[in-house]
C-alpha cells in the first residue's frame, strides 16, 4: 500500500511546524560582518600594498628587476 501526503507551505512554516528555529537573524548579521569585513580588506588591497605582500616589502622597483632577472637568466654576457 502506498499513501501519498502533499503538504503546501512555505519554508518559515515548515520549518515552525517542525519547530525548527529561525536563523535568517543570524545569517543576516554574519553576512553583514562578512561584508563588511570584505570591504575593509578591498580598501586595504591596492596593487602597491599587493606587491609589497607578495614580494615580502619589496616595492614595484624590486619586482621589475625581479621579473628582468627572470627574462635573463644568464645575465648580461658583455
Amino acid at each position: 500500500m502506498k499513501i501519498t501526503i502533499n503538504v503546501d507551505c512555505t519554508p518559515e512554516e515548515a520549518r515552525a511546524f517542525m519547530g525548527l528555529p529561525d536563523v535568517r537573524p543570524m545569517q543576516e548579521a554574519m553576512m553583514g560582518q562578512m561584508t563588511q569585513r570584505m570591504e575593509q580588506a578591498m580598501k586595504a588591497m591596492d596593487p602597491e600594498t599587493l606587491l609589497r605582500q607578495w614580494f615580502g616589502g619589496t616595492g614595484l622597483t624590486e619586482m621589475q628587476k625581479f621579473w628582468t632577472g627572470l627574462g635573463n637568466p644568464g645575465g648580461d654576457k658583455k
